[in-house]
C-alpha cells in the first residue's frame, strides 16, 4: 500500500519522498484513513513506528484543505507532548511535512525564555506543539488562546499519565470547543487510559499495531543479577566491550546520572547527562556531543525515553530500573528503531526484584538471564547484616572473563526505592 492509497493529496506525498519516506508503515496504515474522515483515533503502537506521521499527515492535509489564517494569540491544531525532546522531534517533522506552504508551525515549551514564544504567537499559528506545563503559562498570561482549535493530538498519552499531566491536561480541555477532532497515540495501554480516552474522545476508530506492553521486535534482551555495589564495574566492562557505539545508560535520579556520567567519564569513557534540571541549552549540547560521537553514552533519566530519535543507538542498560514497568518498555524502544537490531541490558540489584516482576508482567515475558542469578527476597535477608547492600555477586555473575577494566571510583549509592510515580515539569 502506497500512500496515495490512503487518501493522501499528492503535496504531501512528494513532501515525504524529499523526507526519503516512501513506504507507510502499519500504524500510519490503520490510523491515516480514519483521521483523514475526521474520525477521532486512538492509536496504539510501539515506539519508532512512525506515530508522529500518522498523526501529523492527516493535519497537515485537513489545515491545507481550510485555507483560512490563524487568528492572534490562536492555534489551529494542538499536539501536547509530555517532554520538550519530543516537542522537537515532532515541529522537526511538521516543517518536512509542511515545507512550502503557508502553514505556520510552532513550538511551546520549557527550559527556553517565555517571551519569544509569547511574541511566536502573537499572529497565531496554525500547528503547535507544547509541553503541557509551558502551556498553561502563556494561557494564563493571555498569549495563548484555544477557542479555535478545532484538532487536538495527545502524544504518549501513557508517558503524560505517568509524568502526572493528567491535571494540567483538565486545565487545558475545557479551553478546547467541544466539536472538535481528537487523535491520542500511546505505545503502552494502562488502566487509566481506558478513562482517559473516554473523557476526551468521541466514538474512537482503535488502531493497534503491537499488544500493550509488547517491547520492540529487533530488540535483545538480557540481564545481570549483580550487587549494587557492583554495578559501576560491570556498565564500564559493558561499555568497553563496544567502544564507540552509541549507548543509552538509564539512571532513576537526575543527581544519579550527573555522577554516573562524571564516573564514566574519568574511567575514560566519554558521556554526557540530560535530565529535567538541565536547561534546554545544556540538553541540546548534551544530545549534539551523543549524537555526533563525540560523547558515544548518554546517561539520562526517563526524561529521555520519550522524544529521542537517534536512530543508531546500538545498546540501550538500565543501570537502575524504573519505578513505572510500562517505563521499561519506551526506555528499551529507544534502539531498534526503524527496522534495526539492538540490545538492552538490565542490571538488577535485589531490592529491585519488585521493579523486574512489574515489568516482566507487563512484558509477558522473562527476560534472559545473562550472569547471576534471580535474588529472591528470602535469600536477601538471609545474608548475614554485614554482607547486605553490596557484598557481591551470586550464582555465576561475575565480570565478563577477561574483562579487567578499573571500577569508577566513588560508585554511586541509590537515591531510594520507595515506589512512585515520576512527576517531571517540561
Amino acid at each position: 500500500m502506497d500512500f496515495d492509497m490512503l487518501g493522501l493529496k499528492p503535496r504531501l506525498i512528494d513532501a515525504l519522498r524529499e523526507m526519503g519516506i516512501t513506504d507507510p508503515t502499519p500504524i500510519q496504515k490503520q490510523a491515516i484513513p480514519p483521521a483523514l474522515d475526521g474520525r477521532d483515533v486512538m492509536g496504539l503502537a510501539q515506539t519508532g513506528t512512525g506515530k508522529t506521521a500518522a498523526f501529523g499527515l492527516p493535519l497537515t492535509q485537513h489545515l491545507l484543505a481550510e485555507d483560512v489564517r490563524p487568528q492572534p494569540r490562536t492555534a489551529r491544531a494542538l499536539i501536547l507532548a509530555p517532554t520538550r525532546e519530543l516537542v522537537n522531534q515532532i515541529v522537526e517533522s511538521l516543517d518536512g511535512f509542511t515545507k512550502g506552504t503557508h502553514l505556520k508551525v510552532a513550538r511551546i515549551m520549557g527550559g527556553v525564555g517565555i517571551n519569544p514564544q509569547i511574541k511566536r504567537m502573537e499572529r497565531g499559528v496554525d500547528l503547535l506543539v507544547a509541553t503541557p506545563g509551558r502551556l498553561i503559562d502563556l494561557m494564563d498570561r493571555g498569549a495563548a488562546d484555544l477557542s479555535a482549535t478545532r484538532f487536538l493530538v495527545l502524544d504518549e498519552a501513557d508517558q503524560m499519565l505517568d509524568m502526572g499531566f493528567i491535571h494540567a491536561l483538565r486545565q487545558i480541555a475545557p479551553k478546547l470547543p467541544r466539536e472538535r477532532q481528537t487523535l491520542l497515540f500511546s505505545a503502552t495501554m494502562p488502566k487509566e487510559m481506558e478513562s482517559l480516552a473516554a473523557t476526551y474522545l468521541d466514538r474512537p476508530v482503535r488502531v493497534q499495531v503491537s499488544t500493550s506492553g509488547q517491547t520492540a521486535d529487533k530488540v535483545e534482551q538480557s540481564i545481570h543479577f549483580i550487587a549494587k555495589a557492583e554495578k559501576p564495574g560491570l556498565l564500564l566492562d559493558l561499555l568497553r566491550a563496544h567502544p564507540g557505539e552509541a549507548a543509552l545508560v538509564f539512571a532513576r535520579t537526575k543527581h544519579g546520572s550527573d555522577r554516573l556520567a562524571k564516573q564514566l567519564t574519568n574511567a575514560g569513557v566519554a558521556a554526557v547527562a540530560i535530565h529535567g534540571n538541565r536547561s534546554q541549552g545544556q540538553r541540546t549540547r548534551a544530545l549534539e556531543a551523543f549524537t555526533d560521537g563525540s560523547a558515544p553514552v548518554l546517561v539520562a533519566t526517563d526524561v529521555a525515553a520519550r522524544g529521542l530519535d537517534i536512530p543508531l543507538v546500538k545498546h540501550v542498560y538500565n543501570y537502575e530500573l524504573p519505578n513505572v514497568p510500562e517505563t521499561y518498555v519506551h526506555r528499551i524502544g529507544r534502539t531498534a528503531r526503524a527496522g534495526r537490531e539492538g540490545a538492552a541490558i538490565t542490571l538488577c540489584a535485589p531490592d529491585e526484584m519488585g521493579e523486574l516482576k512489574d515489568i516482566e508482567k507487563v512484558i509477558k515475558t522473562k527476560i534472559p538471564v545473562a550472569s547471576g542469578s534471580r535474588w529472591t527476597p528470602a535469600e536477601e535477608e538471609a545474608k548475614p547484616k554485614q554482607q547486605r547492600g553490596g557484598g557481591g555477586r551470586r550464582g555465576s555473575g561475575g565480570r565478563p572473563q577477561g574483562a579487567g577494566a578499573a571500577r569508577p571510583s566513588g560508585a554511586a549509592k541509590p537515591d531510594g526505592n520507595r515506589k512512585r510515580r515520576p512527576r517531571k515539569k517540561a
